[in-house]
């Protein structure tokens, strides 16, 4: 009798705890990723958590989120309160909106069709916005590959140029050293000619 009272007030105090989503970190010092999970508000950062519903990977870029649409809904639904990150998260991949369209829905503002379809329209939005994003960022590497080209042929160029002219000036001091040597035996010899008819 007394074993069945304590599951039952532990099942109760599990049904009444305070849920959090929130992020558990994981992978190596200077490169983390984090699984977004539902976790007593009171366990620690990476303890044990409930339920995982999906992971954020902030290395890429952009980020990459893998996140069960429905599952979140349902824990939102449920009362769990998300961490501000994991809000940001949930906005950014429609979450918050669609439980915004699905309270609306609730209160009788519009029907399920409506809110569906605004839905659909805000996740057409959203892909094109990010899609943008991800063109952008192609086209600017490529821009700056190519300005780097351009920077590193320009300056071969002065290089073999620099070259280039110091050879010729190489090759024209040789030239000018070799070609003088007779030019001073002949003024030599006509400084020894005046010697001789004064004598």
């Amino acid at each position: 009798m007394r074993h069945e009272f304590f599951i039952t007030v532990y099942h109760l105090n599990l049904s009444k705890m305070p849920a959090k989503i929130r992020l558990q970190r994981n992978g190596r010092k200077r490169y983390a990723y984090y699984h977004i999970v539902i976790a007593d508000s009171r366990a620690p950062r990476d303890g044990r958590n409930v339920e995982r519903i999906g992971s954020y990977n902030p290395n890429t870029n952009p980020a990459t989120i893998d996140l069960d649409f429905d599952k979140a809904i349902a824990w939102l639904n449920n009362g769990a309160q998300p961490t501000d990150t994991v809000r940001a998260i949930l906005s950014y991949k429609g979450v918050m909106y669609k439980k915004h369209l699905l309270g609306g829905v609730a209160k009788g503002a519009f029907t399920a069709e409506e809110a569906e379809t605004r839905f659909e329209a805000w996740v057409a939005a959203k892909a094109s916005k990010v899609q943008a994003k991800k063109d952008g960022l192609v086209s600017s590497s490529e821009s700056s590959k190519k300005a780097q080209l351009e920077m590193e042929a320009k300056k071969n160029t002065e290089r073999a140029n620099a070259i280039a002219k110091r050879n010729a000036e190489a090759a024209a001091a040789a030239k000018a050293a070799a070609a003088p040597a007779p030019v001073v035996e002949e003024e030599v010899a006509e400084e020894a000619a005046p010697e001789e008819t004064e004598g």
